[in-house]
């Protein structure tokens, strides 16, 4: 820039300074001398400029804490962008009210919204320094800037609203002033004092008189005493310079001023101000430390994963940006469908046999859901929230990658009761009999998928436990795959798949499920609560219910926002969600031997089936009571078939291979046992078409003489 230039902007800068300070002057004569303001108004482009400037702040709620609720209503995550606990003036301590004024506006139950002493001393200040400085500002006008900088859309009105130096700072107190002026038309004394009491900020994180007093002292603002109080309103001015956490020393020679200005001011006796600075800094604090996020949660994956859930929910705002912003913002209790005693039992039972710093660095996850409601009652796992070090993870490895997840693992032959409820609902009796060799290869042929049916090559399959002549019962308590894969061929490819999609299941990155002859075997990557959802609808009768863990949102005031009911629907039949049940029980119960849950058995009605995937890449047990279903999987997150389920030890035990009985079962054993400890026996009280009898838990006879448990019309 030429010197032309140089001496034209500064006379820009110069020119707008004085428009400024004409405005500055007009505010403070028009309010010491009304009749005389017209008078004042020198600069027509000054007083445009002031007369520009909006008359009405707008105000919207302060960002507060957000709590998030279990399903008795205990708190487990509180989260927020500023520690704030809105209360009443009248649970604000009179003390730290009286404190809060003596430091900051001596004058304030006598001015109108700006203090014309200190607004000309600032100007003056100003003029000479470039800087407004502190003590100018009323407690009105404070509480303006601090609305200013909360309502701040973006950096740069935060910046604005800030600014202390210069044009900028002129015009931001001038601002400050009109508003100022506004407010105390619109609102009492009191009410303004609370809403400063309620938006100051008094360091170390505690936003408000009430967050703050619970973090220096761990109790309520309507009870702090006089040197409490002293020290909180002297924080104000310098937040971080007096916190009595970092600087004791200044923090004490700040709260002594504040005490003397309050005895000078005769509102409080020599002997009680006394009595106040000789009290230690020490002496009275009583620090809490604050937690924030789902990572300091008590249960940080289940919190994250409602968080994810609240995101996409309309009714906190058009688009994921508002929802962050609302959410942000908060003042809400999120009450959720989290059962602590299952969540605890679960992280146990997980957590018992694979520890989260194993040495094998294999996972385990599981997901519980309630029948006929879709409420995510727990999702553990067997590592801590973080980024670095072994046994922590920041993945959900129990949901679908949307949700916070993965993109799932294989889920093996959990996938088996989709095969038979598609056989049964194209009425395929589970009397009839297929075998199942050893060994069978498929095809070529067509599947029934599309218009003609989709061609796929030859398909050979192997089965890993028993073989020969199956039915329904036999073939499903074995796992025989050669069994399955012809089932799913005689009730059709699209039909076995049509059915898990009904009940919800999608793969773990959300895409659609694959028609391939394999998918009855779990060959595709799933998440534990995609499964668990899917067996918990078995559980209903045939009712799929979409899962969630937010149950409500409600504001802090008590008005409802949203409430999930699970949107509710009919996926399969009665009659055949209830055979399917009636010939799962059979895997954990009854009179065939060698069934493969039978180490899973509860003492009460239960139905579930075993998992293991192909290469033992992964393995899982899914399973139900009449009003709990869960899904464990165990793996390895870094990839099942590089690092799968074979040769390995794995807490000091040694495995060749592990099955779906093996780790996972008794990890849904454990849980299971403490949910039915804390919601009840109940029976299956099923309708199956083919007069399928469930077998009943406690009947473990390893006889295997033809009473499979079910009895034909």
């Amino acid at each position: 820039m030429n010197n032309q230039g140089k001496l034209k902007s500064k006379f820009e800068s110069a020119k707008k300074l004085l428009a400024v300070s004409v405005i500055g002057g007009v505010v403070v004569a028009g309010m010491t001398v009304p009749a005389l303001g017209g008078l004042a108004m020198a600069s027509r482009s000054a007083i445009s400029d002031y007369e520009a400037l909006p008359i009405e702040l707008r105000t919207e709620v302060l960002p507060q804490r957000t709590y998030m609720l279990d399903n008795k209503g205990k708190r487990f995550a509180t989260l927020y962008k500023e520690n704030r606990v809105m209360v009443p003036l009248k649970k604000i301590s009179p003390l730290l009210q009286k404190a809060s004024i003596a430091t900051e506006d001596a004058r304030f139950y006598q001015h109108n919204g700006v203090d014309p002493r200190g607004a000309m001393r600032a100007l003056a200040a100003n003029s000479q320094s470039g800087d407004v400085t502190q003590g100018s500002s009323t407690i009105t006008m404070q509480y303006v800037r601090n609305l200013l900088i909360t309502n701040a859309s973006d950096k740069d009105k935060v910046e604005n609203a800030r600014a202390r130096g210069g044009i900028q700072g002129i015009t931001r107190k001038v601002q400050e002033m009109r508003y100022a002026m506004s407010i105390e038309r619109s609102m009492t004394k009191d009410q303004i004092l609370e809403g400063y009491l309620n938006i100051a900020y008094f360091g170390s994180g505690a936003y408000g008189a009430e967050a703050a007093s619970k973090r220096y002292f761990s109790k309520n603002a309507s009870d702090l005493n006089l040197p409490q109080a002293a020290l909180l309103a002297g924080l104000v001015q310098r937040p971080v310079g007096y916190d009595p956490t970092l600087n004791p020393s200044l923090a004490k020679v700040r709260r002594d001023v504040v005490i003397d200005r309050m005895r000078s001011q005769n509102m409080i006796t020599a002997s009680e101000a006394a009595k106040a600075k000789r009290t230690s800094i020490k002496s009275n604090l009583n620090v809490t430390k604050n937690t924030n996020g789902c990572a300091e949660s008590e249960f940080p994956f289940y919190c994250d994963y409602v968080l994810t859930q609240l995101k996409q929910n309309p009714a906190l705002g058009k688009n994921e940006a508002e929802r962050t912003a609302a959410l942000e913002r908060g003042g809400f209790n999120i009450e959720t469908a989290l059962d602590r005693r299952i969540q605890e039992s679960g992280e146990r039972a997980i957590e018992r046999r694979i520890p989260k710093d194993d040495y094998s660095k294999k996972a385990g996850a599981l997901a519980v859901v309630e029948p006929g409601t879709g409420k995510v009652m727990a999702l553990a796992q067997n590592r801590d929230w973080g980024t670095k070090g072994r046994g922590k993870t920041t993945y959900n490895y129990a949901v679908n990658q949307a949700d916070g997840g993965t993109i799932g693992m294989q889920a093996g032959s959990t996938f088996k009761i989709f095969t038979l409820a598609a056989a049964l609902e194209k009425d395929n009796n589970p009397r009839d009999s297929i075998y199942s060799p050893p060994r069978n290869t498929f095809g070529p042929g067509r599947w029934g998928c599309g218009d003609n049916g989709d061609m796929f090559p030859s398909y050979t399959v192997n089965n890993s436990t028993s073989s020969g002549t199956m039915n329904m019962l036999t073939g499903t308590a074995y796992s025989v795959n050669t069994y399955f894969v012809e089932l799913q061929r005689r009730a059709g490819l699209c039909r076995t798949v049509g059915v898990a999609e009904r009940m919800g299941v999608t793969m773990g990155d959300g895409s659609k499920l694959p028609r391939v002859p394999s998918f009855t075997l779990g060959s595709v990557e799933v998440s534990p609560l995609s499964v668990a959802n899917a067996y918990a609808t078995m559980a209903a009768h045939g009712m799929y219910c979409r899962p969630h863990g937010v149950d409500s949102v409600t504001t802090l005031g008590g008005t409802s926002l949203f409430k999930d009911t699970g949107s509710c629907r009919r996926a399969v039949s009665r009659d055949v969600a209830d055979a399917t049940t009636a010939i799962l029980t059979n895997v954990i119960d009854g009179n065939i031997s060698g069934r493969t849950g039978s180490q899973m058995s509860l003492g009460t009605d239960a139905a579930g089936k075993t998992g293991t995937t192909d290469s033992n890449a992964a393995v899982w047990f899914a399973g139900y009571t009449p009003n709990t279903a869960a899904a464990v999987w165990v793996g390895d997150p870094r990839g099942g078939f590089k690092y799968p389920m074979r040769n390995i030890s794995i807490n000091g035990r040694y495995y060749d291979r592990v099955h779906g009985s093996s780790l996972p079962g008794p990890i849904w054993k454990d849980m299971m046992e403490t949910a039915i400890d804390e919601r009840g026996r109940e029976s299956f009280d099923l309708d199956a078409k083919y007069d399928l009898q469930p077998a009943r838990g406690g009947r473990s006879s390893s006889s295997n003489n033809g009473g499979y448990g079910f009895f034909g019309r």
